[in-house]
C-alpha cells in the first residue's frame, strides 16, 4: 500500500489527548446556502445528463469552526494504513473515518447534513460509501517556501502591471493540488478546511463543454461546494502562498433506485483499499438491485390486480435495465490482480492559470 508523509501543524501526540464532544447538528451544522448555483445547461450540457439541474454551488458554510478543529485534529492522528499517493494528487487520506474519526464520521451521516445538501443539489442524496466519507486531499510546505513561492507571484504582479499587460504573459500556471479530472461519483461535497482567507488561487477550475475555463472562487474554512463531479471536469488549483491546502471530499449518489447511478471505480480504485472498496460498492448497488426488482414486482402485482394487459414492451425495457445495472456493477469490480495502485486516469488538458 503506497503511503506518503505529511505535514501538519498539529502535533498528532497532541490531538489524541483531546478529548472530542459527539457530533450536535444544533451546535456544529451551520445551515447556509449559497448564494449561487450554475446549472448544467449553463455549463453546456443537454438536458438529459446528470441526475440533477444543479451543475455546481457557489461556497455556503456547512460547519463551524469548532467542527473543522474537530474534524482536523481526528486527520493528524490517522495512521499510515489510510494514506495514499498517486499520479494527480500527492498525499491523500481514504476509508478512515468510520475507523477513526467518529466525529467526522457522524457529521457525515447526519440526517440533517444530508438533507441540506440533498436541498442544495435539488435531488435527495446519500452518501455513496462509507468508504468515500471525508476523503482528504492534503497539500502543504514550509512558511519559508510559502512566503518565497508568494513573494514570486506578486514580483510577477509587479511585472505585469509596469508592462500595462504588454510586454507578457498576465497569469501564473502552478501544479495544481488535484490535477483536471472527473469524480466516480454523481455529487462531490468539498469541504475546505484550512484558512485562506491571506491566500491567492485556491479556485475550483471547472472546464465547460465548449473547453472555456471556469474559475469557482474557493470556499474558506469550514465553507464547501457541491458539484455533480462525475460529469463535470475540475480540478483543484493551489493556493500561492499557503502552507497548507487540506479538502474533505465526500461523494453522494441519488437515493431512489429508480435514477440513474452510473458511478464508476476508475478514479479511485488505484487509491483505495480494494476489499473496503469491493465490499461498500457490490452492498450498495445489490440494495439498488434488490429495490429495482421489488418496484417492478409491486408494479407488475398491481397492474395484474386491475385487469390491464400485460406491458410486454414495459416489462422488457426493466429486464434490459437490471441487465445493463448488473454489467455496469461488473465491469467496475476489475480484479485485484490489474489494478495499478496509485495511478488514476488523469485528463491531457493544460493546467488552469492563476489570474494577476
Amino acid at each position: 500500500m503506497a503511503t506518503v508523509a505529511v505535514q501538519t501543524t498539529v502535533a498528532p501526540a497532541v490531538a489524541s489527548l483531546r478529548a472530542f464532544p459527539n457530533f450536535d447538528p444544533a451546535r456544529h451544522l451551520v445551515r447556509a446556502f449559497p448564494e449561487k448555483k450554475t446549472s448544467m445547461q449553463e455549463l453546456g450540457f443537454a438536458e438529459d445528463v446528470g441526475v440533477s439541474p444543479v451543475a455546481v454551488s457557489g461556497p455556503f458554510q456547512l460547519f463551524t469552526p469548532e467542527a473543522v478543529d474537530i474534524m482536523r485534529d481526528e486527520i493528524f492522528c490517522v495512521p499510515d494504513e489510510y494514506k495514499f499517493s498517486s499520479n494527480i494528487a500527492k498525499s491523500q487520506l481514504r476509508g478512515y473515518a468510520k475507523d477513526c474519526a467518529p466525529f467526522t464520521w457522524d457529521a457525515w451521516n447526519h440526517p440533517e447534513t444530508i438533507a441540506l445538501i440533498s436541498d442544495i443539489a435539488e435531488v435527495e442524496l446519500v452518501p455513496a460509501m462509507p468508504y468515500e466519507i471525508a476523503h482528504v486531499n492534503l497539500s502543504s510546505k514550509s512558511k519559508e517556501d510559502a512566503q518565497q513561492e508568494l513573494a514570486r507571484y506578486q514580483e510577477h504582479q509587479r511585472r505585469a502591471q509596469e508592462d500595462e499587460g504588454i510586454g507578457g504573459c498576465r497569469e501564473v500556471v502552478e501544479t495544481p493540488i488535484v490535477g483536471w479530472h472527473t469524480d466516480s461519483y454523481p455529487f462531490v461535497c468539498v469541504l475546505m478546511m484550512s484558512d485562506v482567507r491571506d491566500m491567492v488561487g485556491g479556485e475550483t477550475a471547472i472546464r465547460t463543454v465548449n473547453g472555456q475555463i471556469l474559475k469557482m472562487r474557493g470556499p474558506s474554512q469550514g465553507c464547501a461546494v457541491i458539484m455533480q463531479g462525475r460529469y463535470i471536469t475540475h480540478q483543484a488549483m493551489r493556493a500561492l502562498g499557503a502552507q497548507e491546502r487540506i479538502t474533505s471530499v465526500t461523494s453522494f449518489r441519488p437515493k431512489s433506485a429508480l435514477l440513474k447511478d452510473d458511478t464508476e471505480l476508475r478514479t479511485v480504485r488505484g487509491v483505495s483499499d480494494l476489499n473496503e472498496l469491493y465490499y461498500d460498492f457490490a452492498e450498495y448497488r445489490l440494495k439498488l438491485l434488490e429495490e429495482q426488482v421489488q418496484h417492478e414486482r409491486e408494479r407488475v402485482q398491481a397492474a395484474r390486480k386491475a385487469g390491464e394487459q400485460f406491458a410486454t414492451a414495459l416489462h422488457k425495457k426493466f429486464l434490459g435495465h437490471v441487465s445493463a445495472f448488473s454489467q455496469q456493477s461488473s465491469h467496475e469490480l476489475v480484479d485485484q490482480s490489474e489494478v495499478q495502485i496509485g495511478y488514476i486516469e488523469k485528463v491531457d488538458f493544460p493546467d488552469a492559470a492563476i489570474d494577476i
